[in-house]
């Protein structure tokens, strides 16, 4: 998709993809490639610096961001945004809350323009774990990926199925109608790895290197992360 190049990020829909990326690895790409060109708007593909609802993430943050970094190089329309990152640092010991990171953004593109967040099926199901989950509508659409295993249909928590009710929408175009409130599914052929089977493999010794860019096995490599033999 011709589009923006990740130093002008530009475009009517903000669209935010964040996550611990330890490591980012294929199947986060495809997810984000596929949101831009269904979306037509680029990803702002976003570190997280202290995630409070999973275990401490197996490389740092400066780490994180630069495997992301390598990994979106010459991409249009995807970039890395390190807002998280700053906020950590100017607040140390703070956690990085998503609900914050959007009340940020909302304030940076006012109250009427479409922001929207994208995750992945998982992240949906576990979304009454997070700090004020009820409130992340109000702030921002959700882009929604599914994944092997994690079917949508059916298996929604109760107080989940109850808060989403309303707001699925069959059309991707019903994202840029409002600021924020819709549900969307992005339908697309997904990849099964994670980055947690990366790391298994990783430190296990098997054949990893195919499940994420060259430029990432490279700096895995060279700084002997999540177990590797430094090259």
């Amino acid at each position: 998709m011709p589009g923006p190049r990740p130093d002008r990020p530009g475009g009517d829909l903000v669209l935010v993809y964040g996550g611990t990326f330890d490591p980012v690895h294929n199947g986060h790409l495809a997810i984000a490639r596929c949101a831009r060109d269904e979306l037509h708007a680029p990803v702002r593909l976003m570190p997280a610096a202290d995630p409070p609802h999973r275990p401490p993430p197996g490389a740092d943050a400066a780490q994180r961001t630069r495997m992301l970094e390598l990994a979106v190089a010459g991409e249009d329309g995807l970039w890395v945004d390190t807002r998280e990152l700053r906020r950590a640092a100017r607040q140390p010991g703070v956690p990085s809350w998503t609900v914050d990171t959007l009340r940020e953004l909302r304030a940076e593109t006012g109250a009427t323009a479409p922001v929207a967040l994208l995750m992945g099926a998982d992240s949906l199901l576990g979304l009454p774990t997070w700090r004020e989950w009820e409130h992340l509508l109000d702030l921002a659409h959700i882009v929604v990926a599914e994944r092997p295993g994690n079917a949508l249909d059916g298996q929604l928590p109760a107080a989940l199925a109850a808060r989403l009710r309303d707001a699925w929408a069959d059309d991707a175009a019903r994202l840029r109608e409002r600021p924020a409130g819709r549900v969307w599914r992005l339908r697309q052929p997904l990849q099964a790895e994670s980055a947690t089977a990366v790391r298994r493999l990783i430190a296990s010794g098997g054949h990893w290197r195919e499940l994420v860019p060259d430029a990432v096995a490279g700096y895995i490599g060279a700084h002997g992360l999540y177990g590797c033999a430094t090259a």
